[in-house]
């Protein structure tokens, strides 16, 4: 049995996903973060602490400038790319529950369609976007500069072993764009697609990954909010409580091109110790929500990561998803946004505020009866409900 929260989501907030925002990233920082703090029904003169990522361009003066936030005692970022998102939330809930801050802000604001691509190779010799610890060295001299081509090199060696063709990994992608497509704030609203539509994209890394199985690069901006629970009980909204979060950095491990952290690349231990991690922080498993957001940024880490969180059992994830698991009313409701390849890309942020939605009972495709909402990265874990 679960111990009651100490530490609440209670604002969320995020602008349109687009191609173009035509604005800063610092403005866009501010905007969400408004909307996050406007939906808690807090001032900007509560927020005493502020967490983003490492990549994030907005520096914490700029954002304290822009919203008129007077006096922090708390920031940090957290390293890597879309796995920082749910990490986030471990720090904000640590950081809360120590008593350190009252009111700690996350954000993430970017403009990766307009201004840079995270999707586009690096140039030679350079860090790229994604960031990283040396490992470019060994992998742009053999052509793999970007990220499709780093998930291609793992997806490969999975399908290899369990038999899966890339039309398989294709069932990620038209959940997820069905799923958009009754999802008004999505990209690819009103937009679903066919298998036979994902086979005919054309080929980013063959035979592994097609157009439709990358996330929409995107412009936009996510903030959350997270407050104590004694807080959290005198705003505007339902707390959602987070019953744990936890993080998992292992030896050798470097963003998506894991190739060196384990002797066998089709699982993936990270996942497998937040796992067991967080199922003993918090008395729940992953099995045991209603809802999955899952970090999906390409269609074969949905695959990895199911069999890794328990879901389903080695090179079973194929299976698990043909039976329809992932729809709405299935057994693990699958991003019911849409997540990053239907609704858009804030690298892992916007999956957590729906998280939220779906925990508040106000998402536009609302799962029933939800008690509790898992989210992933990857490297971290979460889980969140109403309270």
């Amino acid at each position: 049995m679960a111990d009651m929260p100490k530490a609440a989501i209670v604002g969320i907030g995020q602008t349109e996903f687009s191609k173009s925002s035509g604005r800063s990233e610092l403005q866009l920082a501010a905007e969400c973060i408004k909307a996050a703090l406007d939906d808690a029904g807090l001032q900007t003169s509560d927020v005493d602490g502020l967490i983003t990522f490492t990549l994030d361009g907005s520096d914490e003066v700029g954002v304290t400038r822009c919203l008129g936030i007077d006096d922090l005692k708390f920031t940090s970022r957290i390293p890597q790319g879309g796995a920082a998102s749910v990490a986030t939330i471990c720090h904000a809930m640590s950081v809360v529950e120590s008593g350190v801050c009252d009111v700690v802000v996350i954000w993430r604001a970017m403009n990766e369609r307009s201004q840079y691509r995270f999707g586009q190779p690096a140039a030679r010799g350079s860090i790229p976007v994604g960031g990283g610890t040396g490992f470019m060295e060994w992998c742009m001299p053999f052509g793999a500069q970007f990220p499709a081509s780093w998930e291609a090199l793992t997806a490969q060696s999975y399908m290899h072993k369990y038999g899966v063709t890339n039309a398989d990994f294709g069932l990620v992608s038209v959940q997820l764009r069905k799923h958009a497509a009754t999802n008004p704030a999505a990209w690819f609203y009103r937009k679903p697609i066919t298998l036979e539509e994902h086979q005919a994209s054309r080929w980013i890394v063959a035979p592994a990954l097609r157009l439709l199985d990358c996330c929409q690069e995107s412009d936009g901006g996510v903030a959350v909010v997270v407050a104590s629970m004694a807080r959290a009980r005198q705003l505007r909204q339902t707390p959602v409580g987070i019953f744990g979060a936890v993080t998992s950095m292992r030896f050798n491990h470097e963003i998506i091109s894991d190739y060196y952290h384990s002797a066998d690349l089709t699982h993936l231990p990270i996942a497998e110790r937040v796992r067991q991690r967080l199922t003993e922080a918090c008395g729940i498993a992953p099995t045991e929500t209603q809802v999955a957001m899952i970090y999906d940024n390409f269609t074969p880490q949905i695959f990895m990561q199911l069999e890794a969180f328990g879901f389903c059992r080695p090179g079973e994830a194929k299976d698990y998803i043909k039976d329809g698991n992932l729809e709405i009313d299935g057994r693990s409701p699958l991003s019911p946004n849409g997540g990053h390849i239907g609704e858009g890309y804030i690298h892992g942020m916007n999956l957590v505020t729906e998280g939220v939605r779906q925990a508040r009972g106000t998402a536009a495709n609302q799962v029933a009866d939800v008690r509790h909402v898992f989210l992933a990265s990857g490297v971290a874990g979460a889980i969140i409900g109403a309270c």
